[in-house]
C-alpha cells in the first residue's frame, strides 16, 4: 500500500502531485491494468461439466425448435430446468 503524508505547509496539490507521482512509480496501475480482465482457470471438471451442461440445453433447444415451441420464456424455463 502506498502512503504519504503532508509535509509541513504543503499544499493539497502538491501533495496529490506527490502522491500520484508514487503510484505511477510504483507500477501498481500497470499490474492491475494487465490483470483486469485475467480469468482463473477451471479445472478440468468445471469444463466438463460446462461443455455438458451447453450439450444438454442445446439438445432442448433444438428439440423444442422443430415442435415449434422455442421462446424466450422456454429458454428460460429449460436453464432453470437444466441447474436443478
Amino acid at each position: 500500500m502506498i502512503q504519504v503524508k503532508r509535509k509541513e505547509r504543503e499544499t493539497a496539490e502538491s501533495l496529490i502531485r506527490r502522491f500520484s507521482r508514487r503510484v505511477q512509480q510504483s507500477g501498481v496501475l500497470r499490474r492491475v491494468r494487465k490483470l483486469r480482465f485475467r480469468q482463473e482457470e477451471q479445472s478440468r471438471g468445471q469444463r466438463r461439466d460446462e461443455a455438458l451442461y451447453k450439450v444438454k440445453i442445446r439438445k432442448e433447444i433444438n428439440r423444442l425448435k422443430k415442435l415449434g415451441k422455442f421462446d424466450e420464456d422456454a429458454l428460460r424455463d429449460i436453464k432453470k430446468k437444466m441447474n436443478h
